[in-house]
């Protein structure tokens, strides 16, 4: 039994797949704040290892200033822009892709370190192993998205910003490794299941967590086409309950462009996500057979939505200022991580 509980579970490999889990979420408000204060095109090329090192003479700051002013983005939006006007942009951007750098680094050598020790379940290596890769994607996927708003013919459009439909693949991303993180830790952290009956709660807390990413996906719509500056009404839309602009163009055009539809979309999926989670908290809240950390759980996460539903409308009526957007962001991502958690321990029911 010592061999099976030393091989099977890991609080210390726990504890350090709940901090790639944290620096993630830091990662995605960083990159939030990189998106709102339109900073994300301020540096225009790739250097995975020299980008470390920011300008550090006049000189170079003038050649980054100069790249920026090839875009689009400058010559439509910030022509005119001073040097310490582009390097309050700079830094948002550089400090985004040093945390990126920072995940890396704080995931690979305490890897390295756990298996050269044998502290990692032998169970999860692969699991870590696919966190990994998927760190990797989110880097190269990360560039795309920058690449969709600079100048040449990657940017056919034109566009002065990165293109939505990227920005929100670019958080998907980063949110899955997010949620695998956080299920993985919970592994290590509890050891393998034994024999489960999670009945009805599996799959009614799978359809949250699931609800929860792609409401996240369609915020990221929303901020990518700056459509919570619009529509600033609530519950209607500019007086009407369907956007009379919903349509723009084709179906994905609609989907992923038109500032109307992604508002709406986002709405609908708010009121499902609400809906479906405080009907988990009132159920778990009524049951006699549940373990109390369920229970609890299922109480918290439906709180949380409450709260993020409460700030979203409060966002959105105030045209989405720094504050507000990053804190509805910032709590959607935790919304995300406790729906995760409630699936989890769903799954070790018994």
């Amino acid at each position: 039994m010592t061999s099976f509980l030393r091989t099977d579970r890991s609080r210390t490999a726990a504890v350090w797949l709940f901090c790639i889990a944290a620096l993630v979420l830091a990662m995605v408000v960083v990159g939030g704040a990189t998106r709102l204060t339109g900073s994300g095109l301020s540096i225009t090329e790739w250097k995975p290892v020299s980008g470390v090192i920011p300008p550090l003479s006049h000189e170079a700051w003038m050649a980054e200033f100069r790249n920026y002013q090839q875009i689009p983005q400058y010559r439509f939006v910030n022509q005119g822009m001073t040097l310490a006007q582009f390097q309050g942009i700079f830094w948002w951007e550089w400090a985004h892709r040093l945390l990126g750098r920072m995940v890396g680094v704080v995931f690979f050598l305490p890897f390295v370190v756990l298996l050269a020790l044998r502290r990692l379940p032998p169970r999860l290596i692969w699991r870590c192993v696919g966190l990994f890769v998927l760190g990797g994607l989110q880097g190269l996927l990360g560039w795309l998205m920058v690449s969709s708003g600079l100048g040449g013919p990657q940017n056919h459009e034109n566009l002065v910003h990165v293109a939505p439909e990227m920005l929100a693949a670019h958080q998907g991303l980063a949110l899955i490794i997010f949620c695998a993180a956080i299920w993985t830790g919970w592994e290590a952290w509890a050891g393998q299941a034994r024999a489960s009956r999670p009945g009805g709660w599996g799959p009614a807390t799978a359809a949250l967590a699931t609800l929860v990413y792609i409401q996240c996906l369609l915020g990221a719509l929303v901020a990518g086409n700056k459509a919570g500056q619009v529509y600033n009404d609530w519950p209607r839309m500019n007086g009407a309950w369907f956007p009379r602009s919903y349509v723009l163009g084709g179906l994905w055009r609609t989907l992923t462009r038109s500032q109307a539809a992604v508002q709406f979309n986002h709405r609908i999926g708010a009121y499902l996500v609400l809906i479906l989670a405080l009907s988990l908290a009132v159920a778990a809240a009524r049951s006699r057979y549940l373990a109390g950390n369920f229970r609890a759980m299922a109480l918290f996460t439906g709180a949380l939505v409450l709260a993020q539903a409460c700030l979203g409308v409060a966002t959105l009526m105030l045209a989405a200022p720094l504050a507000f957007s990053l804190a509805h962001q910032l709590l959607a991502a935790l919304v995300l991580g406790a729906a995760v958690t409630l699936a989890w321990r769903a799954a070790r029911l018994s």
